[in-house]
């Protein structure tokens, strides 16, 4: 079973636990949590993905980092995990935990990106552009690239609308080396 199964099966478990035992909200912290010290520390990330590392060891060193940070059940999921020999695949299972939490709460995330910090109008322009088009909440990021030089990329998912003053540009480019008459850009 390839490891996206694998990690989409494991998160719709513990979403459906943590929503019987009450603890949603916990575990999704948890988990957003267990995504950002993986990011940060590769060290983390090679042990885990690391054939040579014994499992009781990969235990030791999430107790040693989340032990008193996260929930019992958090705890006892990395337990289950560790000895199911999966601890490869634990980074997917929570970014998959994360998304299957916002599809079941309802939200959207999507990324804007501008050359400039968007005001606040700006701001709620974009977000009622999203739920417009999704019919959900949504969970804006901001990022700012001076390279899009004017106008804004967003994604929604997997969907990117490109109204940037870089795209229009390098399409007008593609434009001029179709044309016969030209002969050097």
């Amino acid at each position: 079973m390839s490891d996206i199964r694998v990690a989409s099966r494991y998160a719709k478990s513990l979403l459906g636990l943590a929503e019987e035992k009450g603890l949603l909200e916990q575990i999704y912290a948890d988990m957003l949590l267990f995504t950002k010290t993986v990011e940060e520390t590769r060290e983390l990330q090679l042990a885990l993905c690391n054939p040579i590392v014994k499992h009781d060891k990969k235990l030791a060193i999430l107790t040693a980092i989340f032990g008193n940070k996260v929930n019992a059940m958090t705890m006892a999921f990395f337990r289950i995990i560790t000895q199911k020999n999966r601890e490869n695949v634990l980074d997917a299972v929570a970014r998959e935990f994360v998304t299957q939490y916002n599809l079941y709460k309802g939200i959207q995330k999507a990324t804007v990106t501008t050359a400039v910090p968007l005001t606040g109008d700006l701001r709620a322009t974009f977000q009622k552009m999203v739920e417009d088009r999704t019919g959900m909440k949504v969970e804006l990021q901001e990022k700012v690239d001076p390279e899009v030089i004017g106008g804004y990329m967003l994604r929604i998912g997997d969907d990117q609308l490109d109204s940037t003053v870089r795209s229009r540009v390098q399409k007008l480019k593609n434009k001029f080396k179709e044309n016969p008459y030209i002969t050097k850009l």
